[in-house]
């Protein structure tokens, strides 16, 4: 028996809903409780990695004619901000990710959780606890109309941008090497989205926010900020990652960073290569810990969006990590923490 035996994982961030929406498959339902090859989550293999829920993603794919990966296949400190999508794009495909949400929740596959107290009763039954999350808000018109419909709808957290500018800010390109400081800050609408968030009880992501970006919701935000899957800059010099100051005006506010596991934002290197270790991922966690504290740090894995390290391989990997953390000499408390205890903590916060 391990330190980590019957840890259950809480995740951060994962883009399932994208993978399932783009496979054109009539039946996605029975595509994830069945399971399939290739991806990172479905059913099966998230009962055996201990994977109790997490953020899921609704996350507007770029409209090019070829899919390009959503980190470029080599370093560069000269990569370009993909372009604008459309909104009516972005609608379109927001709304039929959300119909796979639901469509799930209905095959008794996951449960759409509103409240921490929710995510808790999911993994008390044994459901995978699944929070409405949008990472790039195209499909949100300036006016906030549709914010309203879909935080009706169950939408609990968002991500302002991702990589890209919208109407409310400016994402940053994903440039290595490359300080987070790459463009403007929120626009006005945006700032009004920031606010109209922590009237409604929607956490708010600053992953992939530039740094302009970022100190605007840092002045604006009335809740603790949260960056669900981003990484410490100071080992990984990677626009994605998260610098000194930004940790530390994180920890400032009582807030959260979960680990991500792309390996281009993991390696010193800044390379997306599958040959990279746990101990990078370790060393990632032991700084993030001395820069926010035990309360501070969770997991935002990025499955099904990202290339993940072979040595994890998909969620069934995730108790490969928990022990990681076990040899390095975290006690089972702490490593609760990091596994899902920090996360629930930070939902009571942030949603209610």
């Amino acid at each position: 028996m391990t330190e980590t035996d019957l840890v259950p994982v809480f995740d951060g961030h994962n883009d399932t809903l994208l993978r399932l929406y783009q496979s054109k498959d009539a039946d996605v339902e029975k595509l994830f409780i069945e399971g399939t090859q290739g991806g990172h989550i479905d059913l099966p293999r998230a009962k055996k990695g201990g994977f109790a829920g997490g953020m899921f993603a609704i996350f507007p794919p770029p409209i090019e004619k070829s899919k390009r990966s959503a980190v470029p296949p080599a370093p560069s400190d000269t990569e370009p901000l993909p372009p604008e999508i459309p909104r009516a794009d972005a609608l379109a495909s927001t709304i039929a990710m959300a119909s796979i949400l639901y469509r799930l929740e209905r095959a008794s596959a996951l449960s759409v959780c509103r409240s921490a107290g929710d995510v808790r009763n999911a993994m008390a039954q044994g459901s995978i606890a699944a929070v409405f999350h949008i990472e790039g808000v195209e499909a949100i018109d300036p006016e906030l109309t549709m914010l309203d419909v879909l935080h009706a709808a169950g939408l609990r957290s968002l991500g302002v941008v991702w990589s890209r500018p919208n109407a409310f800010g400016h994402g940053v390109p994903f440039r290595f090497p490359s300080t987070p400081d790459t463009g403007p800050g929120l626009t006005d609408a945006g700032k009004g989205l920031v606010k109209a968030c922590n009237q409604l009880g929607i956490m708010v992501d600053l992953s992939h926010l530039n740094e302009k970006g970022f100190r605007d919701v840092a002045e604006i935000s009335d809740a603790p900020l949260v960056a669900t899957h981003s990484n410490v800059h100071a080992i990984c010099g990677h626009s994605r990652n998260l610098t000194d100051w930004q940790l530390g005006a994180i920890r400032e506010s009582g807030g959260l960073v979960g680990l991500n596991f792309a390996t281009g934002f993991l390696r010193e290197d800044g390379r997306m290569n599958a040959d990279t270790s746990l101990d990078i991922m370790v060393r990632h966690v032991d700084s993030l810990l001395q820069a926010l504290g035990e309360d501070g740090v969770g997991l935002g894995s990025d499955f099904d969006g990202a290339m993940i390290p072979a040595v994890i391989g998909d969620v069934t990997g995730l108790p490969k990590l928990l022990d990681a953390f076990a040899e390095r000499g975290f006690g089972r408390a702490l490593i609760e923490k990091i596994a899902y205890r920090n996360w629930i903590s930070m939902l009571e916060k942030t949603i209610g």
